[in-house]
């Protein structure tokens, strides 16, 4: 759907309570569902990632067409743009263009708390609940890769990620 066509159509206004959001995960690391493509018309999707004391967020991946902004809630992240990490404390900001090579995890030695948000939006809780059934042992790996072009979520390698987070987590 065109920027101009989401323009057109009428989005109502949206107000998710903590207490009304889908969790994801247990604590440390859980995953609340903010908001998705159906109830944003498309301009967005949002959601709140807490991780654990230097827990890993995401693997290496782009997205093709959406852009993804995290804004860090409290704790440090690292976090994998191109070929760079990056640390983010609390009150940064960092926006990844469309088919820019990202990846995240909370710092050694600390957690991480963060507000993620997609634009445009693109259905990202069927994702989060595909990586819950995995986790859980209820559906096979092999599903998130048969999901990239659905959820446009692209996995890739990174030495750079790989060897920052081994030398961080030993």
């Amino acid at each position: 759907m065109s920027t101009a066509q989401r323009t057109e159509q009428r989005v109502q206004p949206l107000v998710v309570r903590r207490t009304e959001a889908e969790v994801l995960g247990t604590g440390p690391d859980t995953i609340s569902l903010l908001a998705d493509v159906p109830a944003t018309g498309g301009f967005l999707s949002a959601t709140r990632t807490t991780l654990g004391e230097g827990q890993d967020g995401a693997t290496p991946h782009y997205h093709r067409v959406s852009a993804e902004t995290f804004f860090v809630l409290g704790g440090v992240l690292q976090v994998l743009l191109g070929e760079e990490i990056v640390t983010a404390r609390e009150g940064d900001l960092l926006f990844v263009p469309p088919r820019t090579v990202h990846a995240f995890g909370a710092a050694p030695g600390s957690g991480a708390d963060l507000l993620i948000a997609f634009t445009p939006g693109v259905e990202r809780f069927g994702y989060f609940r595909l990586l819950g059934r995995i986790r859980d042992g209820d559906a096979d790996p092999g599903e998130i890769f048969e999901a990239q072009e659905r959820y446009d979520n692209h996995f890739v390698d990174s030495t750079v990620w790989r060897n920052a987070r081994r030398s961080a987590n030993s």
